[in-house]
């Protein structure tokens, strides 16, 4: 009995052993822990890669930027130097029609009226200052003992519209040309990248956008966009202050007059007017009127070629639809005709048909390759109808690059003119 009491008593005593730990399959055991949990964020990142724009685009939509549409601000008739006087004379109340056309005619300007003329004038100079801007092109380049070093070339720019999301301004192209980058200096010293967004050959100007992020918000309140007047012939002897760069530097102005609007530049697809001025300058910039409207764009090719020259401008009219759309991101297209009204004597008197008169053809141009000729009148372009060359030009100018038109033409015969159409690829 007690034999079996000590059996018991060494049984309870018995350790109970451990398995021994098998360090082989449990680092593989972690191995495979830690890589699947690599392999699972490095999923989750993607994921989260991917999707997040989709979500933050469904959450957060981002708005379009606004479609520029130019209008035209017309004043009948300028306002002349002693009416900006007697405006800032003249109360609330004004005299009948007849009392105040006797008064203005008994008016004697003196001394301190042209200095206060003038004093107004530069005010008006300071106003239109804000929508005028300084565009840098820079190109980084290296000299022979490998030190970078950069040229800078400037020209005058013009804010001519905002989308909402960007400032958009006109300069020369000519300076911005293959550059590395492109820099803008604002009217209060704020300078930002800015950005090509679109380029026509013809006239040499460019639209360069610059976001609003990156001028900040107190610049982005107080930044003025250019009111556009009209550039027709009755600007003929009136007033006009030349901003930018028509010295060719910075901030200068000269004050002087239109002495010629009746000529114009033949342009491939576009004819424009030129405003020849009494002012002689060599630079960039633009004209306006004494109401703070833009009439004109200095010529880059002309203004700017040689010192000593009258400065003469684009009328702003002509450019207007060329510059609402590259402001809208829209390549200009381009068909290489040269051409002209049909007199409507010429019409009566020769029987040559109502239309764009094609007065030449460019050298390799789209209308070259589909056979149009000099002395052919077109009549038709696409579905619009043509019976000037302004209305060639309204056609084209709403028509893409790379897109098939067919034209209608007129072709003289050897005894009437005969009707012809072609197929046209409209090339940039």
């Amino acid at each position: 009995m007690e034999e079996k009491q000590n059996q018991d008593i060494e049984f309870i005593k018995e350790k109970v052993k451990e398995r021994p730990l098998n360090r082989k399959k449990l680092l593989k055991r972690t191995i495979l822990t830690a890589s699947m949990a690599v392999i699972f964020g490095l999923i989750a990142c993607l994921t989260f890669l991917v999707l997040e724009p989709v979500f933050t685009n469904l959450l957060y939509p981002e708005e379009e930027p606004q479609q520029v549409e130019l209008k035209e601000e017309n004043i009948n008739e300028e306002m002349r130097p002693e009416d900006m006087i007697l405006e800032e004379e003249t109360e609330t109340e004004q005299p009948p029609a007849i009392l105040q056309q006797t008064f203005v005619e008994k008016v004697e300007l003196e001394l301190a009226d042209y200095q206060r003329l003038h004093r107004l004038m530069y005010a008006l100079t300071q106003q239109a200052s804000e929508f005028m801007v300084t565009v840098i092109g820079v190109e980084t380049d290296q000299d022979w003992f490998d030190n970078t070093y950069e040229n800078q070339g400037q020209s005058a720019g013009l804010i001519v519209a905002e989308n909402g999301k960007e400032l958009l301004i006109l300069t020369d192209y000519g300076t911005i040309a293959d550059v590395d980058s492109v820099d803008v200096v604002l009217f209060d010293g704020t300078q930002a990248e800015a950005e090509l967004k679109g380029v026509d050959q013809e006239t040499g100007f460019a639209i360069v956008s610059v976001p609003f992020e990156s001028i900040g918000e107190k610049t982005r309140e107080s930044v003025q966009t250019a009111t556009l007047g009209g550039s027709g012939s009755s600007l003929l002897g009136s007033p006009v202050i030349a901003l930018g760069r028509p010295l060719g530097t910075s901030a200068s102005l000269v004050y002087g007059m239109v002495t010629s609007a009746d000529t114009w530049e033949t342009m491939a697809d576009h004819n424009v007017r030129i405003l020849t001025t009494d002012m002689i300058g060599s630079g960039s910039g633009v004209l306006v009127n004494l109401s703070g409207q833009v009439v004109g764009i200095l010529c880059p090719s002309k203004s700017a070629s040689s010192k000593g020259t009258l400065l003469t401008a684009y009328g702003i009219t002509d450019l207007r639809k060329m510059i609402e759309k590259l402001s809208n991101g829209q390549e200009i297209a381009h068909m290489g005709v040269l051409g002209t009204d049909v007199p409507p004597e010429v019409h009566e008197e020769l029987g040559v048909p109502t239309g764009a008169f094609v007065t030449g053809i460019r050298m390799d141009s789209p209308a070259m390759q589909a056979g149009i000729q000099s002395g052919d009148v077109i009549v038709k372009l696409g579905t619009a109808e043509i019976s000037s060359f302004a209305d060639y030009q309204d056609a084209i100018m709403n028509l893409s690059p790379e897109s098939t038109v067919t034209v209608k033409i007129m072709r003289q015969g050897v005894e009437e003119y005969q009707e012809m159409a072609v197929d046209v690829i409209l090339g940039r």
